[in-house]
């Protein structure tokens, strides 16, 4: 395969760290055992060997590793926000899908970034902030657009207050980029929705319960898949980027983790 060498991959993934970048709950727990650590379970593996019979002693390095199918960048299945979906389209709806069953052509498409980190934290997005945005950049999606959303979060994924410092989508923002046929959308926010620090406030003083994870509940009326927890979307362009997000394909999941890369021919 000949690689252009103008062309530049831009890794929209932050790293798996056994450390306390995550809220809890979504925090990995990383145990390493390096070369020397697994000689034992090496020599058995082999049928009992010394660490004479291994050049300079070392066997094999390994990591165990507990996580949410929700931690670091992933993407989300309609499964996540509802048992059902498409009851837009279908009456009665039909059974929400699960990570494993992504469709991949969704997954390997042309992208655009809305940049949105003017907005405050807790900021509900609405259509008219997207068609602003989009004709500020001079651009207007296409079906299967993979859309990602660039927040004050993409610089705070190590802050404490990473879960609450940015905006996030509703449901009219998000069934407005629906009805323009996306699929895939993302975020470098904790969330797709505005925070939940922001949520439950509002939801205490108006007691209206159509506020509650609205954005992601837009799933129930149309399918779409999610990606949350991207990182370095302020180095790409508005759009001509391709944006590669496979998931890890996990049975019966509600989302899989996922090595997000944008590419650019420059």
């Amino acid at each position: 395969m000949n690689i252009s060498p103008s062309r530049r991959f831009v890794d929209l993934s932050v790293v798996f760290e056994d450390r306390p970048t995550s809220p809890p709950g979504h925090q990995p727990k990383i145990d390493y055992v390096d070369h020397r650590g697994s000689f034992e379970v090496f020599s058995r593996a082999f049928g009992g060997l010394e660490e004479g019979d291994l050049l300079d002693g070392e066997g094999w390095a390994v990591e165990r590793v507990s996580l949410s199918t929700h931690a670091g960048t992933h993407m989300d299945a309609p499964w996540h926000y509802h048992s059902t979906t498409n009851h837009r389209l279908i009456p009665g709806g039909e059974p929400s899908p699960t990570i494993d069953q992504v469709p991949l052509e969704v997954c390997f498409r042309p992208g655009v970034k809305l940049d949105f980190r003017h907005l405050d934290a807790g900021y509900i997005v609405q259509p008219e902030d997207i068609d602003r945005e989009l004709q500020r950049i001079g651009y207007q999606i296409q079906p299967l657009d993979i859309v990602l959303a660039n927040t004050v979060s993409g610089q705070r994924h190590r802050d404490p207050d990473f879960a609450d410092c940015a905006c996030g989508f509703g449901r009219a923002a998000t069934l407005h980029l629906l009805e323009m046929g996306v699929k895939v959308v993302g975020t470098d926010s904790y969330t797709w929705d505005p925070a939940f620090k922001a949520t439950a406030q509002r939801f205490k003083e108006t007691g209206d319960r159509s506020l509650l994870w609205e954005g992601h509940k837009a799933g129930r009326e149309m399918a779409y898949w999610q990606m949350e927890k991207l990182c370095n979307l302020e180095q790409l362009p508005a759009f001509g980027f391709t944006v590669i997000c496979f998931p890890v394909k996990i049975h019966r999941a509600s989302a899989g983790w996922t090595r997000a890369v944008a590419i650019l021919d420059n």
